[in-house]
This record gives C-alpha cells, structure tokens and sequence, in this order.
C-alpha cells in the first residue's frame, strides 16, 4: 500500500469507492494488473471474469499497513505466511477497526454487500504463523523466516532458498534500535546463505547517523515530565511496544499512572498473552483506561456501541477526563492527534506533550501537523520532538549490506533507489511493471 501514491488521489473526504469494488484501485494504479491474484468476488464486481490463483502463497514480513492491508484484495485461496506476533497485531487492529475494503486482512466479506448479508460470517483468510528457526515449504521452495528489529514486533526478513542459490528479503529493518542483535543475527544467517539476490528496503537510505536510540528517548522524555508541573501528554504508536516499554518505564520511576485508550488495550492485551513480550496487563497497577465521551456525554454504559470497549466496561482501571484534572499531575496521557479534542474536556492549563512519532514528510501530514501546533498552543502545551526510527540509516543499510555481499541489489521501499549505486556490487534498478528472472 503506497501512502504517498493513494494520496495523489484521496483524503479524508475523497475516497476510492466500496461500491465500485476494486475498481477505483486498478483504475488509479493503486493495485497492479496481476493475472491470478485477486477475490474473484472483486473482480466480477467490476464485469471482470474470476481468474485461478498462480502464486503459492505471500510472505508477510510484519504488520503495518503499507505491507499488510492489501492482502485483503487477495484471492481466499492463497495462504499468508506471517510471524505469530504479527497475527496478533492484526488481530488488534481487527477488533477496534471498522471493517473496510482495504483492512480485511484475516477475513472479508464478499462484494458487493447486501444489507441481507451483513450478518453472514466472513470468510476466513488461510494465516499459517511461524518463529525464528521455523522453516516454510512452498511447491520446491524452502524459505527461512528470521526476525529483524524493527519498530513494531514480530518483524521478519526471509532467506528463500531455491535451486539456484539463495534469494533475501529484508523486510523493514534497523541496526540502532533495542533489539539490534536480532537483525545482526539475520545478517550472519543471510551472509552463510551466500545469496544470488537481495531485495533491500531502502526508506532511508539517505539519512546519516544521529545516536537516536530508545534509550534517549528514556532519557530527554523522562527529563522533561520530570521537570513539568502540570499535566503531561505522550503520543506514540502503539504498535510499537518498545516504545510503549519506554514510556510506561518513565511512568513507573516517576509515579505516574499512564493513562491509555481503549484501542490502545487491544494491542497491550495481545502483547501480554505473547510469552516472547514481555509487556504489563491492561489491568496493570500502574495502567489506567481513559472513558472517551460518545452520544450522551454522561459516560452511560449504552453511550457506547463499539464492542471492544464494551467488552472492557467492567475493568477497575477506568477514568474520566474529569477524574484527571482533579490530579493532573499523577497522569501521563497518551494522547493520539486524532482525539486531540479530548483537550477540550482535559483543559490542561499548560504542560508537556511528547511527540514520539516521525516529522511530517507530505503534504498532508504537514497540514495535520500545523493544526497540531495551533492546540498546543490554544492549551499552552510545551511541544517536545523525541522519536526513534524503525528505518535503517544510509551508512549502517551499506555496513548490513557489504557484509551480506549478494551477487545482485534490487532496491524496494525506497524513493531514492539512485542512491544504492553508490554500493561496490551489482545494482538493478527496479522498473514497475517488470519481471525480473534470475
């Protein structure tokens, strides 16, 4: 899924149409014209005939929405192959996400959608899981999932093992984050398979090293709600649970509750039932649920229709906005951009607000980044930049890949492929819309 190509065409109030199917994706190049890989559902939808699938199975490497989301365009009879924590992300975004056409990763429902279907079960996509050591069998192919750290878990590259020689996937990965042995460790395993080709991630390849790290992070976030007399907000990704480690970590030494949402709960509780994350309980002493106002404004049980906070309504651990401003300095708010209008109800009278997240790099990020600051300074919030990459830099992506030494480079996920030519081996230029055989 490209962001930035989606956005040439669509926003908010501007979107590719459910009626027309998968129409408006293959019109407007959002989709490519692949033979035998889409619902057949979709493409009678738009008076196209069904086609068999040709290709075996995907490879999933981790769950963010620019590698996983169009699975849901696939035809039923693929399998996905993707890592265990990784179906556990999805699931979460699952159970607090509106069903849509382009987020029906692990079941859909058949298109076109009549009202007299809306209660029929989906169908249910094939997720085969898999760890680190696992090996996958595909026709002749064995491919060999190894994790890699990147900012969210369960990240993965592949060595796919053919009878010409090994072939690698990178995936998204880094080498300055928390768990950086665990891409020295594809590295080493990628190097002994002696590759004939490499596909390479390239987001940003044109960075050079800053000494980010989750450990600064630690450091200037701690130090700058340590030093505020007021109330404080943090806003991160949830998907990324080392930086959630962080923020709870800063929490805990300065005896504050973090105060999370409960979509936010979705993703903590499936990080606690993986026994390779170690991550607190929603019910955590130290954890507390805020109660968004909905329809009544009263905070009323039948105020709320969603399921996944409905299914929570019981917990001990749940507050109000008003409940925070009796104390607000004993609360850490993660406060995502998108429900800054809590403020309103929050009324902080200064304060601190951590962003954890990447600098606007569009155009309409930077319109929602602008209205961003016009908050903060409407409620006199302190602005704080403090985030860490999940993207390899330039130097350390030439380190990874000179040690791995493939016969061949072929850049992906990059938006300046031209810069990989400055490596001493072999560079294939990517074309859209070409095959490439080895």
């Amino acid at each position: 899924m490209s962001f930035n190509r989606r956005a040439q065409f669509f926003e908010e109030y501007l979107m590719p149409r459910t009626s027309n199917g998968i129409g408006d994706f293959l019109t407007m190049g959002l989709l490519p014209e692949l033979k035998g890989v889409y619902r057949p559902d979709l493409l009678e939808h738009v008076g196209r005939k069904p086609e068999e699938p040709e290709i075996q199975g995907v490879l999933l490497s981790h769950a963010h929405a620019d590698h996983a989301n169009y699975i849901s365009f696939l035809h039923e009879d693929i399998p996905i192959y993707g890592g265990e924590t990784c179906h556990r992300i999805i699931q979460a975004v699952e159970e607090q996400s509106q069903r849509s056409l382009e987020n029906e990763v692990l079941s859909f429902k058949k298109r076109p959608l009549y009202r007299c279907d809306y209660r029929n079960p989906p169908i249910e996509r094939t997720f085969n899981t898999f760890r680190t050591g696992d090996k996958i069998t595909i026709d002749s192919l064995e491919i060999e999932p190894i994790h890699v750290d990147h900012s969210v878990p369960g990240s993965y590259g592949f060595i796919i093992h053919t009878s010409e020689g090994a072939i690698i996937y990178t995936g998204d990965l880094r080498l300055h984050g928390t768990n950086s042995h665990l891409t020295e460790d594809f590295m080493t395993h990628a190097q002994a398979s002696q590759p004939i080709a490499l596909i390479s991630e390239g987001t940003r390849i044109d960075a050079v090293p800053t000494g980010e790290s989750e450990d600064r992070i630690y450091l200037e976030s701690k130090n700058h709600i340590e030093k505020n007399t007021k109330m404080s907000f943090v806003d991160f990704n949830f998907k990324d649970v080392d930086r959630f480690t962080t923020f709870y970590r800063i929490a805990e030494d300065l005896g504050k509750q973090l105060v999370i949402s409960f979509k936010h709960a979705c993703f903590l509780e499936q990080y606690h039932k993986d026994t390779k994350i170690q991550a607190p309980d929603t019910r955590d002493d130290r954890i507390q649920l805020l109660k968004p106002k909905r329809l009544t404004g009263t905070y009323i049980d039948d105020d709320y229709t969603d399921q996944y906070i409905r299914k929570r309504l019981n917990y001990p651990n749940i507050l109000t906005a008003e409940d925070i401003t009796k104390k607000p300095r004993e609360y850490m708010v993660v406060l995502n951009f998108w429900y800054f209008n809590q403020l309103v109800d929050l009324h902080p009278k200064g304060g601190v607000y951590i962003h954890s997240l990447s600098e606007p790099f569009n155009e309409e990020m930077e319109l929602s980044y602008d209205r961003m600051m016009h908050w903060l300074k409407f409620f006199n919030l302190d602005f704080v930049q403090s985030h860490c990459s999940g993207h390899i830099c330039g130097p350390d992506l030439h380190s990874l890949l000179t040690m791995i030494n493939p016969q061949q480079i072929f850049p992906i996920h990059t938006e300046k492929p031209e810069l990989f030519t400055e490596l001493p081996m072999q560079i294939t230029p990517v074309e859209e819309g070409k095959v490439y055989k080895l």
